[in-house]
């Protein structure tokens, strides 16, 4: 029996001495682990720092390049400002990366003077816009009046037309006449003298200079009576053209997203925040 107790003592001893070299084991293998865990716990903060510094960039670029295919090009702004702030505010609210007080002053101004810009170019879309009513009455007025012009120049065309036919058959009766005086036989058994056949041509040809001449100056005072028509109508319509010219320039301005280089810029300028902000971070991370 005592023999057995003494074994026993003995067994006991060394479990315990097995257990006591099993705890240590243990607390270092977990001492290890720990280690071990901490590290990776680092190493996944940097990793997700550095995803979230890629898709902000990234996020920003594509703000920056994203053009409005039509117009008006102003409804887009509001939305696109939203977006912006959604990236901005994402980006400032992760907590493995805190900004500083220079990066919200610098990101401030920013979006401060990109929301000026884009106002001005909402106040000029909307004078666009009234550009575009102005083109469309002006072009009308132009046209109205070149229509007038040529109604008036076609009456006073059909009125020539018609005076200066009537002259001319007088001017060729006239001719007629002058031919028949001039076949006609002269001497004592034919009734009519020299003289008589010079004076009727004579005063036949004074006639025909007069026709003539009436038919020239009908065709002078109708030409005339054109062009003062022409000239009344040109005063009216240039400035009218000189105003649609204009107005066109204006509104072939708009056809295309004026506001992608202030969008672009402002993206830009962005970007080189945060990544002056990362270059402050590690610089701080190193001292």
């Amino acid at each position: 029996m005592g023999y057995h107790q003494r074994v026993g003592s003995r067994g006991s001893g060394r479990e315990r001495g097995m257990r006591k070299r099993q705890k240590a084991k243990s607390k270092e293998k977990a001492t290890k682990r720990g280690s071990v865990g901490s590290y990776v716990s680092e190493e996944d903060v940097v990793q997700t720092s550095g995803e979230i510094v890629d898709r902000t960039l990234k996020s920003l670029r594509n703000l920056g390049n994203q053009v409005f295919a039509l117009s008006p090009f102003s409804e887009h702004f509001g939305r696109w400002l939203v977006d912006l702030r959604v990236v901005l505010s994402e980006f400032e609210s992760t907590p493995v990366l805190s900004v500083d007080d220079q990066f919200l002053k610098e990101r401030s101004e920013i979006l401060s003077n990109v929301e000026l810009e884009l106002e001005k170019r909402r106040s000029e879309e909307a004078s666009c816009d009234a550009a575009i009513k102005s083109l469309s009455a002006n072009r009308i007025l132009v046209e109205r009046i070149e229509e007038e012009c040529n109604a008036k120049t076609r009456n006073v065309e059909r009125k020539k037309e018609v005076e200066v036919k009537r002259l001319s058959s007088k001017v060729e009766d006239i001719r007629e006449e002058l031919d028949r005086i001039a076949r006609m036989k002269t001497g004592i058994f034919r009734g009519v003298s020299k003289k008589a056949k010079a004076k009727k041509e004579t005063e036949a040809t004074e006639r025909l200079n007069l026709a003539q001449k009436e038919v020239d100056s009908a065709e002078q005072g109708f030409a005339a009576e054109q062009e003062r028509l022409q000239a009344e109508y040109e005063k009216r319509k240039q400035p009218l053209v000189e105003q649609v010219r204009v107005e066109e320039k204006e509104v072939e301005n708009q056809d295309v997203d004026g506001s992608l280089e202030t969008r672009q810029a402002a993206c830009e300028a962005l970007v080189n925040a945060v990544n002056a902000l990362v270059e402050r971070k590690n610089q701080s991370a190193k001292a």
